[in-house]
């Protein structure tokens, strides 16, 4: 786990408003009913890179930050915070995979890489935010589920991938390894 710095809290910011930015203006929103039905974008993966890069409490704070401010920001239904719950936990299980691979090479291997997002990605957007939709707001589990396993088909080992091409490059600089 990585120790509380000034610097740290520079880039847990950074990954913060990455996180709103891209989850309420660079996504696109489908809603039904006053609700967000479906997002379509990358929002997620600064939660994720704060949570492999800087370990679960950071994964966690950026998500469940992210989604608070990106709510009161820019709000589709009600707050919930089963959402923010998901969000953290977007966060903090691939965080948490991270730290049980002992060696420090695991941030640079795409295959465990792949597992903690996928891990992550499975619980949270693929069973949560579904089951979360369904109990709060019947919109029904398999309207949803299907869409969101071909996104993560997509977007898991992409962020894998980003996230390696970025470890690599920027552990220089961070002093992350």
């Amino acid at each position: 786990m990585q120790k509380i710095s000034t610097k740290n809290i520079a880039y847990f910011g950074l990954l913060i408003a990455l996180n709103v930015v891209l989850t309420r203006v660079g996504s696109i929103r489908i809603g039904g009913g006053g609700v967000e039905l479906v997002r379509i974008g990358f929002g997620g993966y600064p939660v994720i890179f704060a949570g492999i890069v800087f370990g679960p409490l950071a994964g966690g704070v950026v998500g469940a930050v992210g989604d608070v401010i990106g709510h009161f920001m820019s709000p589709m239904g009600p707050y919930m915070p089963h959402f923010t719950i998901s969000a953290a936990l977007t966060g903090i299980i691939p965080g948490v995979v991270m730290m049980l691979f002992k060696d420090q090479k695991a941030k640079s291997s795409f295959w465990k890489l792949t597992l903690a997002i996928a891990l992550g990605q499975i619980t949270t957007s693929i069973f949560l935010v579904p089951y979360f939709m369904q109990t709060l707001f019947s919109v029904p589990m398999v309207t949803t589920v299907p869409g969101r396993v071909i996104a993560q088909a997509v977007h898991i080992p992409l962020y894998a991938y980003v996230t390696k091409v970025l470890v690599s490059r920027l552990s220089l600089a961070w002093d992350t390894n």
